[in-house]
């Protein structure tokens, strides 16, 4: 089934990429671009009510050929996006656009840097679809889920030691950087572990999202069934639904039950018991951190940010199979239907907030809860994290944090700093 799907899928990929290229007209525009798009106009400034984030080229492909809307009408190459993606996409009233960031971090973080910097877009009302496929968690949801994400946690931003070489009563190599053991909080930050969006608008996007028909394979079904053993994994063992739950940034894609584990205590740490480790991906953490830059500079609006994460394998195997076996051998059956299920669930989010437009969302969802990052660059309360980080606490600034972190990053490593 899975061989069947794949094929499928790659086959509409490549006819409608053909299609496409035989009816643009090469050399007309100055929006053509590596990928051969064209186009002949736009706007001086476009303002997309929402704009469509995906990842790489299948999660791109989900959103080519729907009956709701043509987003290849217009395609407009943008100086500094990704040397494979350099263009944004856009319906034809601009209304809805997408752009393909690049996998990983310094991919993301370089893409959405250059989109939300450059003149050809106004990007203060426009909502954000974060779209993309991840790990998941078997004690939280299942393969073909669709999950909604309110923390961000780059959980891999730590002290790293071969587990070979750990004490005895150290259950996992990571270390929040900054401290002694597992279970503590980061003494040092960077910024970029933590982010939250918008619990209302999370709420509303799985509202909109629940009604739809999640795709699935007798592959990922037999899967799963493995699962149905071990009492903690019995989300795991479901049909795939709609869940909201967190995700986990790690530009290291791994697999098994210790990593999964430990990355597991550090979200419900860092978020001060909050999060729920769910789905792990290896871009989100970067994007946000993009738009909490842009955000503060007012280029955007991050109460308007949306992170919809689809399940593509498990996080950890299930009994009588390896890590290694779970990750590269074993085909769990639930690419195709993780990649249809952003299209299935996101288009819904899509033409839900077109279709409100006027009456909420033109305006703006108010979010209750702290949204930004750990160094509260935006302001508010913070749910998470140590006054002494906060950039926008009269008592303790960023220039405080700076004098304070730098000589203990140097006395870890040898150096002696006299302060003049």
């Amino acid at each position: 089934m899975l061989l069947n799907n794949a094929g499928l899928l790659s086959g509409l990929l490549a006819a409608a990429q053909l299609v496409l290229s035989a009816c643009a007209a090469p050399g007309n525009s100055p929006g053509s671009g590596a990928g051969g798009w064209t186009t002949t106009t736009w706007p001086s400034v476009i303002t997309p009510k929402v704009f469509i984030f995906t990842m790489f080229s299948w999660e791109e492909g989900a959103w080519q050929g729907i009956p709701e809307f043509d987003l290849y009408v217009h395609n407009i190459t943008v100086p500094g996006l990704s040397p494979l993606y350099p263009d944004v996409h856009c319906r034809e009233d601009y209304e809805v656009c997408l752009v393909t960031l690049g996998e990983g971090e310094i991919n993301a973080a370089s893409t959405v840097s250059a989109l939300t910097l450059s003149d050809k877009f106004d990007l203060r009302k426009t909502y954000f679809l974060i779209g993309g496929i991840a790990g998941i968690n078997p004690e939280v949801a299942t393969l073909a889920s669709v999950t909604f994400a309110r923390y961000a946690v780059q959980v891999a931003l730590q002290y790293e030691f071969d587990s070979r070489e750990l004490p005895d009563n150290f259950t996992t190599g990571y270390i929040p950087q900054g401290s002694n053991a597992p279970d503590e909080y980061p003494g040092d930050i960077y910024g970029t572990e933590v982010f939250e969006v918008s619990r209302e608008l999370r709420d509303i996007a799985v509202s909109l999202a629940s009604s739809a028909v999640l795709n699935d394979t007798t592959t990922a079904q037999a899967y799963r069934a493995l699962y149905a053993s071990v009492p903690e994994y019995a989300p795991g063992a479901a049909p795939p639904s709609v869940v909201a739950c967190d995700v986990a940034t790690s530009d290291v894609y791994y697999s098994g039950n210790i990593l999964s584990q430990a990355f597991a205590n550090t979200t419900r740490i860092w978020t001060n018991g909050t999060g729920v480790y769910c789905t792990t991906a290896q871009e989100d953490n970067a994007s946000l951190e993009a738009l909490v830059r842009s955000t503060a500079q007012g280029l955007t609006d991050f109460s308007r940010i949306i992170i919809l994460r689809t399940a593509s394998d498990f996080d950890r195997p299930p009994p009588s199979i390896s890590p290694l076996q779970n990750l590269r051998y074993v085909d769990q059956g639930a690419f195709p239907p993780a990649v249809q299920n952003i299209y299935r669930a996101g288009v819904l989010v899509v033409q839900g907030i077109l279709d409100g437009w006027d009456t909420t969302f033109e305006a703006g969802v108010t979010p209750t809860n702290y949204i930004g990052d750990i160094y509260n660059t935006l302001g508010g309360n913070p749910d998470y994290g140590r006054p002494s980080f906060f950039i926008n606490d009269p008592d303790t600034a960023a220039a405080k944090t700076r004098r304070t972190t730098l000589p203990r990053r140097l006395a870890r490593r040898g150096v002696n700093m006299r302060m003049q």
